[in-house]
C-alpha cells in the first residue's frame, strides 16, 4: 500500500512568509501593504467569493508593487536562499520522511524559495510544487510604476481591513474598511486592466486552494495510489481546501500550528514547536494507516509513540519534549472554537505577531 506524505511549506517546515518579508524588504512599509492585500484575499475568498479568485492570490496581488520598487527574479531569489528559517527539526523530518515513503511538498510560495529550501535541506525538488513566477519576462513603464507606486503610498496610510464574526457581505464590514476594499477593487480589477502590469496579474497563478487540490490528485496519480492513503499537514487559508479534500476521502488532514481557515478543515490539530511530532504521526500513518493515527493520538504519550513507531522515536520524542509533548487534539464540533483559539495563539508565539495573524 502506497501511502503519502505532504505537507505545506511555510508553517510546518519553515517560520518564514517569503513573500511578506520580500514585501518588507523591499517596499517601503511593505509589511503594512502586504498585511492590508493578505486581508483584502481572506475577504475576496470568504466573503465576496469572487469567480476565479482563490486562497493565496496575495502573492499575485504584490507582485505589480514589488516589480515597481526594483524586484526581479534575482533578487528574489537571492533573498530567498539568504532567509530562510525552518521550524527546529524539519530538515530531519523531511529527510527521515522522504526515505519512509513518498515525501512531497505543495507550497504557495514563489519557486525561488522553495528551490532554495530544498537544496539547503537535501529535498528533491522535483517532489515540491510551488507558485511558478519569471517577473523579468514582465515589462512596466516608468510613469507605471510610478503610479503603482502612489497607489502603495495610500494604501500604507489604511488600515487592514477586518472581517468581523459572523459576516456574510461586504455590508458587514465597518465603514472604515468598506472604504478600503472598494479602492481595491477598482485598483486591481478595473485600473491595472489598462496597464502593462495586467500581464503580471493575469498570468501568475499561485499553487493555493484548489490547485493544491489539483497537486495532490497529481501526487497520487504519479504513485497510482489514492486519497485515502495520504497525509496532509497545512496550517493556512491556502490549505482548507486540501484539507477537506482529504479528510473527506478517507486520509488524514492534519494542521500543524494553523490559523481558523486550516483547522476547520483538518482533523487533528497539532501544537508544537518541532516538527519531530510530524515525523511521529506521519510514521504511524504510514505504518497503520489512519486508523492507526486515531489511537495514537487517543493515546497520546511516549508509551504510545513507542507502540506505534518504535524505540528510536519514543526516545527522539523524550529527549526534544522533555518538558511535555505537544499537544494534538482531534476536531469536533464541540471543540472546535477552543482548539482555533488555542491554535492561533501558539502560531503567533511560534511564527511572530505579524506573520502568526495573517490569513
Amino acid at each position: 500500500m502506497n501511502r503519502i506524505y505532504i505537507t505545506d511549506c511555510e508553517g510546518p517546515i519553515s517560520k518564514n512568509d517569503n513573500a511578506y518579508e520580500l514585501a518588507e524588504k523591499l517596499i517601503p512599509e511593505g509589511a503594512t501593504l502586504f498585511t492590508i492585500l493578505s486581508k483584502y484575499d481572506d475577504i475576496q475568498v470568504e466573503i465576496v467569493k469572487r469567480p476565479g479568485y482563490k486562497p493565496g492570490d496575495t502573492l499575485k496581488l504584490i507582485l505589480p508593487f514589488l516589480k515597481a520598487y526594483g524586484a526581479t527574479d534575482e533578487v528574489i531569489r537571492r533573498f530567498s536562499a539568504e532567509g530562510i528559517l525552518l521550524v527546529p527539526g524539519a530538515a530531519e523530518t523531511l529527510r527521515d520522511l522522504s526515505k519512509l515513503m513518498p515525501s512531497y511538498i505543495v507550497s504557495t510560495s514563489y519557486q525561488h524559495y522553495i528551490e532554495s529550501l530544498c537544496e539547503i535541506v537535501g529535498f528533491p525538488k522535483d517532489n515540491s510544487y510551488s507558485t511558478r513566477l519569471e517577473l523579468d519576462r514582465f515589462k512596466i513603464s516608468n510613469s507605471e510604476a510610478m503610479k503603482i507606486r502612489e497607489w502603495a503610498n495610500i494604501l500604507v496610510k489604511r488600515t487592514p481591513p477586518k472581517i468581523p464574526r459572523g459576516a456574510s457581505s461586504l455590508e458587514d464590514l465597518d465603514e472604515r474598511d468598506k472604504e478600503t476594499v472598494k479602492f481595491l477593487d477598482k485598483m486591481f480589477w478595473s485600473d491595472m486592466r489598462t496597464m502593462s502590469v495586467w500581464q503580471i496579474l493575469s498570468n501568475v497563478n499561485p499553487i493555493g486552494g484548489t490547485e493544491k487540490v489539483e497537486a495532490v490528485k497529481d501526487i497520487i496519480r504519479k504513485n497510482k495510489s489514492e486519497v485515502a492513503n495520504v497525509i496532509y499537514f497545512g496550517d493556512s487559508i491556502t490549505d482548507s481546501a486540501p484539507l477537506k479534500y482529504v479528510r473527506e476521502n478517507g486520509g488524514v488532514a492534519v494542521s500543524f500550528n494553523g490559523n481558523e481557515y486550516a483547522v476547520r478543515e483538518a482533523e487533528f490539530a497539532v501544537l508544537s514547536e518541532n516538527t519531530l511530532v510530524t515525523t511521529i504521526l506521519a510514521t504511524t500513518f504510514s505504518k497503520g494507516g489512519k486508523n492507526a493515527v486515531e489511537r495514537l493520538v487517543s493515546k497520546w504519550s511516549f508509551k504510545a509513540i513507542e507502540e506505534f513507531t518504535g524505540t528510536n522515536l519514543r526516545i527522539k520524542a523524550e529527549a526534544i519534549y522533555r518538558l511535555g509533548l505537544p499537544q494534538i487534539e482531534i476536531v469536533t464540533e464541540n471543540n472546535i472554537e477552543r482548539v482555533t483559539e488555542k491554535s492561533c495563539q501558539f502560531r503567533i508565539k511560534v511564527r511572530g505577531e505579524a506573520v502568526g495573524r495573517l490569513g
